[in-house]
């Protein structure tokens, strides 16, 4: 071969071999995705294009209390409810993976609303205990979507726990706040307690009238030891999901005014301003931001007002001085 084909040969095989490099790095580039427990939100996405990302998720059945000297016989997805929160990024592929507990009793899926086709992945994931299995999807839109599960008669399988929120970000983010909480309201359906344990009642959920509504999946998970926190000046944005399965949610902070407003938890769309109160349906979310200027314990509510008697509230404590700019415009007063 001659100097100068072997030239050429070298040439190429160079741009071959950086072309199936750069492939390779697009197929095997991944991420795992990380997970937050309510009230926590997981961090910002920092990087500036799409990939893929891996997203674990078991399914877990667990007796725990769901109100003072109460238990009930949950179904979770990674043993809390609401299940964990995830934050994609608009355009990244979603490797989602679920598995469920050898220990369990049930089969369960998981339908994502952020995901079209297929029954939201459902008709993909369904898993009798002990199995995983795993979908791909796309994230198309950003917003903020409920995931729940979606096997059997689906009533029993919300009822019992097994919801949460995924976050798919835009492009650049979302603006920079100082805290971010995740709250999601529920309603539970129970029997008359055998031994200080409550189980799902049908016949409640189909008269629409639940035993308890509450706020990240039991009475008082916001409240005391558990309330949410901020200081004086600070900017809080809330992702909040109402999973139903029945009532729409009034939400409203007492002593707030939500500066902002994304409606039904669409980004890109309709953001409102100067809320007192908005409305979240069933299986539908929001996302609120608001600046407390004044210490003091705020308080979050179904503004459907007898529900705070069902468990329906929580604490927003702020601390520090008093916001002297605020005052001097007149807006609050002592």
């Amino acid at each position: 071969m001659s100097p100068y084909k072997k030239s050429q040969f070298f040439k190429f095989f160079i741009v071959f071999l950086l072309i199936s490099l750069y492939g390779a790095a697009g197929v095997f580039a991944k991420e795992t995705a990380t997970l937050a427990t309510a009230p926590n939100v997981p961090p910002p996405i920092k990087r500036n294009s799409a990939t893929t990302v891996v997203v674990n998720l078991e399914a877990k059945e667990y007796v725990s209390e769901v109100s003072h000297e109460i238990k009930y016989g949950y179904w979770s997805f990674n043993g809390t409810v609401p299940g964990p929160m995830a934050r994609i990024r608009v355009g990244d592929n979603v490797e989602f993976h679920l598995s469920n507990a050898k220990t369990n009793t049930q089969p369960h899926n998981i339908d994502i609303h952020a995901v079209n086709g297929a029954h939201g992945g459902a008709a993909l994931s369904t898993v009798a205990p002990g199995e995983t299995k795993t979908f791909t999807f796309n994230a198309m839109a950003p917003g903020l979507f409920i995931y729940h599960c979606a096997a059997g008669s689906i009533v029993d399988h919300i009822s019992n726990g097994m919801y949460g929120l995924i976050l798919i970000e835009p492009e650049g983010g979302l603006p920079k706040v100082d805290r971010e909480y995740y709250v999601m309201q529920s309603e539970f359906y129970t029997s008359e307690p055998v031994n200080g344990e409550a189980s799902f009642d049908m016949d409640r959920g189909l008269a629409e009238n639940p035993t308890y509504v509450v706020f990240n999946g039991r009475e008082g998970a916001l409240l005391d030891k558990n309330a949410l926190k901020a200081n004086v000046g600070e900017t809080v944005r809330i992702y909040f999901g109402n999973i139903g399965p029945n009532k729409a949610s009034s939400l409203h902070l007492i002593g707030e005014i939500f500066d902002k407003v994304y409606l039904e938890g669409g980004i890109g769309g309709i953001v409102n301003k100067n809320i007192q109160t908005t409305l979240v349906p069933a299986a539908g979310s929001t996302i609120v931001e608001f600046k407390v200027n004044w210490p003091g314990s705020y308080v979050l509510v179904d503004h459907s007002i007898f529900r705070v008697a069902k468990g329906a509230i929580g604490h927003l404590v702020v601390e520090g001085n008093k916001d002297s700019k605020t005052i001097t415009q007149g807006k609050l007063f002592n």
